[in-house]
């Protein structure tokens, strides 16, 4: 794939964005669609309170229309592209059915953890018997080394661990203006360039057209934001990103190129467990993110470090790779 092939498909998907989105948000508006914030956060949030949200649902539709069309127009649509988008698409709906709960039936909790676990752990499960259509490996390699192991059929139960768990984790991620949408479009990017290393043009395309979707979605989404993604647009994400690092046969440098998503995670985790034992919290507030808003950093300062931190880990990941 030439470099003028890459810049066409990141920017069909910056352009679909940024021409959809506008006529998107009067619409979300109008159907009442806005964001209700937990009282239990940070008190600088309840200002958002109303802004619009389910803005995922505009980048998912660009991402999804770009990949298959670019796909179709070079030749190059693949079980692999099918699967990413079906993945995509099926993680978003959960999303969506979650969003939509919340802030339409006014059910402040959405679906239950179980409801959305069972959807995950249905579309992992079909995305591993479709992967298996076909010629996938299911050996997971050590990075920058020649260690590979191979899971055999337990490779299905770290595909379902994967991607709920990267989806769940860019879900944490979504609590500040513009961070998911910059850390992801960082992380897609990172990945779209090792996939022309490892010669998966198919893979690249989506990684590609997320890109420019989430550049595009971010001129409307940064502080102060004018429509949220939503747990459609961070659980689509989050699944996508897994399997993008599944299909590029690289799972492991993930933690490495998503570490703002591992951390958030972590935190989360490090938190209750904390609190339950002893009674005592390590963080301010979690997701870490509100932890250093409750430091005193401004919404602005926290992104920008948290930006900085994914692509110098995503920078680094790809030259030792490229290296």
């Amino acid at each position: 794939m030439t470099l003028a092939t890459t810049l066409m498909i990141v920017g069909i998907g910056f352009l679909l964005t940024v021409l959809l989105t506008p006529l998107f948000i009067p619409i979300l508006k109008r159907m009442k669609f806005g964001q209700s914030i937990r009282e239990e956060g940070p008190q600088s949030h309840m200002k958002k309170a109303g802004t619009p949200t389910m803005g995922g649902l505009v980048f998912i539709l660009s991402i999804v229309l770009t990949t298959l069309g670019v796909a179709y127009y070079l030749e190059m649509l693949t079980t692999q592209t099918i699967v990413l988008a079906l993945v995509f698409a099926g993680f978003g709906f959960i999303g969506f059915m979650d969003d939509f709960i919340k802030v339409v039936l006014k059910r402040n909790l959405g679906l239950t953890s179980l409801q959305k676990l069972i959807g995950q752990i249905i579309i992992a499960i079909a995305s591993y018997f479709l992967l298996q259509q076909g010629p996938f490996e299911t050996d997971i390699k050590v990075p920058f080394t020649e260690w590979s192991f191979d899971l055999g059929i337990g490779y299905v139960a770290f595909l379902i661990f994967w991607l709920v768990g990267f989806s769940n984790a860019v879900n944490l991620t979504d609590g500040l203006d513009g961070l998911v949408s910059g850390t992801a479009s960082i992380a897609f990017t990172a990945f779209g360039v090792l996939a022309l290393v490892y010669h998966q043009q198919d893979i690249a395309i989506f990684a590609f057209a997320v890109t420019g979707a989430l550049l595009g979605f971010l001129i409307f989404n940064a502080n102060p934001a004018k429509v949220f993604m939503g747990d459609t647009g961070a659980l689509a994400l989050g699944g996508a990103l897994a399997m993008v690092s599944v299909l590029v046969k690289q799972e492991l440098l993930l933690v490495l190129v998503g570490i703002v998503f591992v951390a958030e995670t972590l935190s989360v985790i490090l938190q209750v467990i904390s609190f339950k034992t002893t009674g005592k919290r390590i963080f301010k507030m979690s997701p870490i993110h509100h932890h250093f808003e409750e430091s005193g950093w401004s919404e602005w300062k926290v992104v920008i470090v948290f930006w900085s931190t994914a692509f110098l880990a995503a920078f680094i990941v790809v030259m030792m790779e490229v290296l």
